[in-house]
C-alpha cells in the first residue's frame, strides 16, 4: 500500500506514514495479527466528540454530547433508585443502632420532653448525614466505575468522562458531585440548564470538574 499524500510505500497495517506522518483512520490489518495497531483520532462532525479509531476496525462508534432533557430524565431515574436504596439501608440501621426503641416511645399526642426532643433532633441529623454520604458514594463510585454512569445514565446510554473522553477517577467524580453545591446556588436552575445550550452540553459542575456527559450510540 502507498501513502495517499506523498506516495511512499507503506507496510501493511501501518497507521502512520513513516515519511510524512500522514495518519490513516482505518488501516489494513496484516493476516493473523495478534493485536490492533496504534489508535488515531477520528473526528466526528456536528456536536460530537472525537474518539479513537483503532486500526483494523471498519468504523468508530459515534459519541455525542448529552443534552439537558436526557440528563434530567436520568436524574429522575436515579432519584427513584436512591430513594429505594436509602430506605432499605436506613430501616435496618435504625433498629441496629437502637433508635427503633426510641421512636416507639414517641407519641404524636404527647408533648416531647427535653430528652425526647434531642433524640428526635439526633435522628434527623443521622438521617441527613446518611443521605449525604449515600448520595455522594452513589454518584462518585458509579461514575468512576467501568460503567462510567449511574443507573439512570446507564439506562439511557450516557457516560461521564473527562475532557478527553476517558474514564474519570474517583477524586474527579467526587469533585463533580460536590460542584453541584455551587450549581445549586445559581438561581432558577440556570447552572443546570447550561447543559442545554453550552457548546459541549456542560452544566456548571461539569465545567468546574472538567467533565463531559456523553451519549454513546453503536
Amino acid at each position: 500500500m502507498y501513502c495517499s499524500k506523498c506516495g511512499v510505500s507503506m507496510a501493511d497495517g501501518a497507521a502512520f506514514c513513516s515519511n510524512c506522518g500522514q495518519a490513516f483512520a482505518v488501516a489494513t490489518m496484516p493476516p493473523h495479527s495478534p493485536a490492533l495497531a496504534a489508535s488515531v483520532a477520528a473526528p466526528v462532525g456536528g456536536s460530537a466528540a472525537a474518539i479513537p479509531a483503532y486500526a483494523g476496525s471498519a468504523a468508530a462508534s459515534r459519541v455525542e454530547y448529552a443534552g439537558f432533557w436526557l440528563r434530567f430524565l436520568a436524574l429522575l431515574i436515579d432519584n427513584v433508585v436512591m430513594g429505594v436504596g436509602f430506605v432499605l439501608i436506613l430501616i435496618p440501621l435504625i433498629f441496629l443502632t437502637g433508635w427503633g426503641g426510641v421512636l416507639s416511645q414517641i407519641h404524636p399526642d404527647e408533648e416531647l420532653n427535653d430528652a425526647g426532643f434531642f433524640m428526635l433532633i439526633g435522628l434527623i441529623f443521622l438521617a441527613a448525614t446518611a443521605s449525604l454520604v449515600f448520595t455522594w458514594l452513589y454518584h462518585a463510585l458509579m461514575e468512576s466505575s467501568e460503567w462510567q454512569a449511574t443507573v439512570g445514565k446507564k439506562a439511557l446510554g450516557l457516560v461521564v468522562t473527562d475532557m478527553a473522553g476517558q474514564r474519570v477517577s474517583f477524586a474527579r467524580s467526587t469533585g463533580r458531585h460536590f460542584g453541584k453545591i455551587i450549581t445549586n446556588i445559581v438561581p432558577f436552575l440556570i447552572a443546570y440548564m447550561m447543559a442545554g445550550f453550552t457548546k459541549k452540553k456542560q452544566a456548571l459542575h461539569d465545567m468546574l470538574a472538567g467533565c463531559l456527559v456523553l451519549r454513546r450510540n453503536g
